[in-house]
């Protein structure tokens, strides 16, 4: 038996979330598992009924769980609450609460989908990279921050900082990820300009001798984005902090065709988090034109990584290829004269072929 903890959060949310539980609940068919999945408020839903974003029940239930499913946290409707009060404030808190300081996001191209990309196919054709982001550190976190008055005018303040330890943990999270992969690691950053970047550099080299097999470059981040465009195929493992991990991962996930077929995790604690990449989307939500594939292949990517089930993940990554080689397509990823269709027809079909 797995206990899952599910938290489907605002806008697509809960609806890309019910079809991922659909496709667990038929592993557990077919495998003889036994899931006990626990629901539990996050987000603009938890300020809603219980006025936080991140309430203590919602942390304990995922702190007894076995691995964490999440669908989408946000919406202009909280847009005006003070920062402690936004839903986004529940994720700063769960990796912080957690110890989620690596985020994996996997992106790669299905050749049932190169039309849906905005690059060319042959472009784009041999994309198979991971970007691993640092998630508890940087701008996001670091202090002092806020918003105060000098001079007459209004200030703002932001302050990066990344210690030597925390460099090393992210960094060996990238060079083991290599070691069964293509055995490449690029590391990004800003070392031209930033003194966090220098460290960073400095630290990932030494790290990159403990694991010779891998080859190491380094680039900066205006680069990466231009050449993520350009030659995306040339990277394997994209190492980066948080905020430049942020961005480049959304700038992979669109070489896709949409940021609706792109699964991530954030680990390094005791449970990890598995969710879409994409956000709540409100305009869109209960409309049935929500991309369940991303967070399908979170729940792929949480029975390999967490819960060791291998074969299981095989069965669901395979669906899902033979699902989208069938024509089946939501909104985001049809083209002209290919009839959409609903969320939870993609999530009956990957059932089907399971």
């Amino acid at each position: 038996m797995y206990k899952v903890a599910i938290l489907p959060g605002d806008g697509i949310g809960p609806e890309v979330v019910r079809e991922a539980t659909k496709v667990l609940l038929k592993i557990g068919e077919r495998f003889g598992h036994r899931f006990e999945l626990k629901e539990a408020l996050i987000g603009g839903a938890a300020i809603d009924k219980l006025g936080v974003p991140l309430p203590p029940e919602t942390l304990s239930v995922c702190k007894g769980s076995d691995a964490i499913l999440l669908g989408a946290i946000g919406g202009p409707k909280w847009n005006g609450n003070p920062r402690e009060l936004k839903p986004e404030h529940a994720l700063l808190g769960l990796r912080k609460e957690l110890g989620l300081f690596a985020n994996l996001r996997p992106a790669r191209t299905y050749a049932a989908l190169a039309h849906a990309s905005t690059l060319k196919p042959e472009i784009i054709w041999a994309v198979d990279l991971l970007v691993v982001r640092e998630l508890v550190g940087g701008l996001y976190y670091g202090v002092p921050r806020g918003i105060g008055r000098a001079d007459g005018q209004s200030v703002a303040v932001n302050t990066m900082t990344y210690s030597e330890g925390e460099v090393e943990r992210i960094a060996v999270v990238a060079f083991e990820a290599a070691m069964s992969r293509r055995k490449k690691v690029c590391s990004v950053d800003k070392a031209n300009v930033l003194e966090c970047s220098q460290l960073w550099r400095a630290v990932v080299s030494e790290v990159a001798k403990r694991f010779p097999d891998v080859e190491l470059t380094h680039m900066y981040v205006d680069n990466a984005a231009m050449q993520l465009v350009r030659n995306p195929g040339q990277f394997d493992v994209i190492l980066t902090e948080n905020l430049f991990g942020d961005i480049l991962s959304d700038e992979a996930a669109m070489l896709t065709g949409s940021i609706g077929m792109l699964p991530s995790a954030s680990m390094g604690g005791t449970v990890a988090l598995y969710e879409p990449v994409h956000g709540s989307a409100p305009d869109i939500a209960g409309s049935g034109k929500a991309n369940p594939i991303a967070a399908i292949a979170s729940a792929a990517m949480m029975l390999r990584m967490s819960l060791r089930l291998g074969a299981e993940a095989d069965m669901v990554e395979q669906a899902i290829l033979s699902t989208l080689s069938r024509g089946c397509r939501t909104a985001d990823i049809s083209s002209a004269g290919e009839a959409p269709i609903a969320t939870y027809e993609v999530g009956d079909m990957i059932v089907q072929q399971m």
